[in-house]
């Protein structure tokens, strides 16, 4: 039976952490995407490196491409922009909505019968 392949857009403190949280359960194979170049890349480079070290053998790959995450079991989506100071809720909800917008568009094109999970600011909206 084929591993899972489980998606994660959005590279910051929380995708990366999810990536790594789902890589040490071994819970599938796993896509770290952002749109900065070089970080999904990395992290997901030193992620892979941890493997040995503490037992386990998901497959992490970094990209900057929806291509990769193409048939995701899973996607879970991570990204958008913190809440500034100063930063009214409407306004965060307005920004990441287009954010998450976009993101879905793109995932749905890849994965159209992917489960998705959504953890973007704010999170109780």
């Amino acid at each position: 039976m084929a591993r899972p392949k489980i998606s994660v857009i959005g590279a910051g403190n929380v995708g990366a952490s999810t990536a790594l949280m789902l890589s040490q359960m071994e819970l599938g194979d796993i896509v770290l995407v952002d749109i900065v170049e070089g970080m999904p890349q990395g992290k997901s480079l030193d992620m892979m490196q941890m493997n040995p070290i503490y037992g386990y053998d998901s497959n992490i790959t970094g990209t900057n491409s929806y291509d990769e995450t193409e048939g995701s079991d899973i996607v879970v989506i991570t990204s958008g922009i913190p809440r500034k100071p100063g930063m009214s809720r409407d306004d965060l909800i307005s920004t990441n909505t287009n954010v998450v917008k976009q993101v879905t568009e793109n995932v749905a094109a890849k994965s159209p019968n992917a489960i998705l999970i959504l953890v973007t600011n704010p999170l109780d909206a």
